[in-house]
């Protein structure tokens, strides 16, 4: 049958299929994203399916998880979720239409049997693809005992798969065998229940990992077996780690979740994982907005992606600076709440907010833009780190007790407070730079801050005072 290509007034329909099984892996998470942009980018539909058929291994947490992971992620789906195990009685449908068309056929075949038959052709140095004798058995044979269905594939010549990312790919019909659509305990087998929920749900591209590329073959089968339109291939690279191995626990963070938990910001983490294996020109930073319109299934390479946490951090660092504050404080709150971190107080909240301007203009990630922040996280009594504390020597006290007078009485603006400060260094021969170390340590009880004066502008006249007072009480 045509596939879907051939009918440009569809609309694009994608999907994300994941097993709940575990969390959302990364990988998982980018297979999402391709899926998501490249329906968003065309004015499609984006759906998402849980293939929770292995009811021993599926679990709701899981299937938690995994939506919790596409939510962070802000890939959000067109109608409901869709759970494979609900449909299995429309599998079992579609299993027994192929018995009646001729495309499939009852095999009473045991596991011993079959067990025995592969063992003789393996011994004979043949591949053990199963030959039922049940294929073209006649029904008067059948005997009064459970069957399965199984699909009758071609014997002779060749399927092929024309796939977006790996070409044109070939495979030798005499290596596949008949392949059971529907058990004989009559629940059906995953390569039926794919296709026949893809069909329904009218998917026209299927964006998957390249892991899945020889089950296009069987499942192109299918499709053929229904007179069905086949979906548009696309099978994508894997992610490696740097070291160029599949990725696992040994390279760090493989969950969506744990990203999260580490303080990458969302809107970086889109971008990088667009960026990894799918590329553009020169594009390296881009909004979502330009991501859909840029997105193509050309752009993906053939080869694994890898893994490059350095990256990830110089693209994080970009979006948030050019972040909404608003946004980004919302974000940062969802991200004390997943790191475990006590959330923040009204107050707290607030100078967070008069801050973010310049408290996330040199952070790649929420712990560095809270490092930042660490003179709104602490109250009073201020005390200052091992480093700080010198800075808050005799002479240094003398000054800051001349000094917290003048601010009592200042107008609280950057114009205002500059020109006393300079002043008041000048009076007892310092430059500015050796008036601002006693300061931090005073005001925020470390060595490295944000500019003083934006540290005195977010806390404000009170505490400001208050903190010169007890620094040097």
């Amino acid at each position: 049958m045509p596939a879907a290509t051939d009918h440009p007034s569809r609309p694009v329909v994608t999907r994300f299929a994941p097993s709940p099984t575990g969390y959302l892996h990364i990988g998982g998470g980018r297979t999402a994203l391709f899926n998501w942009l490249y329906a968003r980018g065309r004015g499609g539909k984006f759906l998402l399916r849980i293939e929770d058929t292995d009811r021993e291994r599926s679990t709701p947490e899981a299937t938690a998880a995994i939506l919790r992971g596409l939510t962070w992620l802000g890939l959000d789906w067109d109608g409901e979720v869709v759970s494979q195990f609900a449909r299995k009685d429309r599998h079992a449908e579609v299993a027994h239409q192929m018995l009646a068309r001729g495309t499939a056929y009852k095999c009473f075949s045991t596991q011993e049997e079959i067990a025995a038959f592969r063992a003789a052709e393996e011994a004979a140095g043949r591949y053990p693809v199963f030959l039922s004798p049940w294929r073209d058995a006649d029904p008067a044979t059948y005997p009064d005992a459970p069957y399965s269905i199984r699909m009758r594939a071609p014997r002779t010549g060749e399927t092929v798969i024309d796939d977006q990312v790996q070409g044109r790919v070939t495979i030798q019909n005499a290596t596949l065998d008949d392949m059971i659509v529907l058990r004989s305990d009559g629940t059906p087998t995953y390569m039926l229940a794919v296709v026949v929920d893809d069909h329904d749900m009218e998917v026209t591209h299927v964006i998957r990992g390249d892991d899945h590329l020889n089950n296009a073959a069987r499942q192109q089968m299918v499709y053929d077996a229904m007179g069905w339109d086949i979906p548009v291939w696309a099978h994508i690279p894997l992610i490696h780690g740097p070291d160029g191995k599949k990725l696992s626990k040994r390279h760090g963070a493989t969950g969506v979740e744990e990203y999260q938990a580490m303080g990458y910001p969302a809107a970086g983490m889109r971008n990088y994982l667009t960026r990894l294996g799918w590329a553009h020109g020169d594009a390296e930073i881009f909004t979502t907005e330009e991501a859909k319109r840029m997105f193509d299934l050309s752009g993906i390479g053939k080869a694994p992606a890898r893994l490059d946490f350095k990256k990830l951090e110089n693209t994080c660092g970009h979006h948030m600076a050019m972040a909404d504050d608003a946004a980004l404080l919302h974000e940062l709150t969802a991200y004390m709440v997943a790191a475990g971190l006590p959330a923040l107080t009204a107050a707290q909240a607030e100078m967070m907010a008069k801050a973010m301007p310049f408290l996330k203009s040199s952070a790649k990630t929420f712990p560095e833009l809270i490092q930042k922040a660490h003179f709104i996280l602490i109250s009073r009594p201020i005390v200052p780190d091992e480093k700080s504390a010198t800075a808050l020597d005799t002479v240094s006290c003398g000054i800051l007790k001349i000094l917290t007078p003048q601010l009592q009485n200042a107008s609280w603006t950057k114009e205002a407070l500059e020109p006393i400060l300079t002043q008041v260094a000048a009076d007892n021969g310092l430059g500015f730079g050796k008036l601002a170390a006693p300061l931090r340590a005073a005001i925020a009880g470390k060595s490295v801050t944000p500019s003083v004066y934006d540290m005195m502008l977010v806390i404000g006249q009170d505490e400001t005072v208050a903190r010169l007072k007890d620094a040097c009480m």
